[in-house]
């Protein structure tokens, strides 16, 4: 596993500190396209290892940051640069792979 958990409270720190690109999966246990997406996120974290960062945020557990960036749906992957949002994708979309690389190669 080549990505982290991050929480309202390290997110500061581990995402918008981040001397490199972060992408941030909102999700939730209960959610069934959050669970599809996982196997790209986690693929997409082992190819940009030392690239880019990959996070993954449970918005059941963590309230506070998810309402600050507008998160209404998920899943939702954010890519934060430099502590700014530079990135979206909401749901499961077709080739998501695919699409996952693209917002990760937008950041670099």
């Amino acid at each position: 596993m080549s990505y982290i958990t991050v929480t309202d409270k390290s997110f500061q720190e581990d995402v918008l500190n981040s001397d490199v690109p972060v992408l941030v999966d909102f999700w939730a246990p209960w959610c069934s396209p959050c669970r599809a997406i996982a196997p790209h996120v986690e693929a997409i974290s082992e190819e940009f290892a030392g690239r880019a960062k990959v996070a993954k945020m449970n918005i059941d557990e963590n309230q506070r940051t998810p309402g600050q960036f507008g998160i209404r749906g998920i899943p939702t992957l954010l890519v934060f640069k430099g502590g700014e949002q530079v990135g979206q994708l909401v749901g499961m979309p077709p080739n998501a792979l695919g699409r996952l690389r693209a917002l990760i190669n937008d950041a670099l």
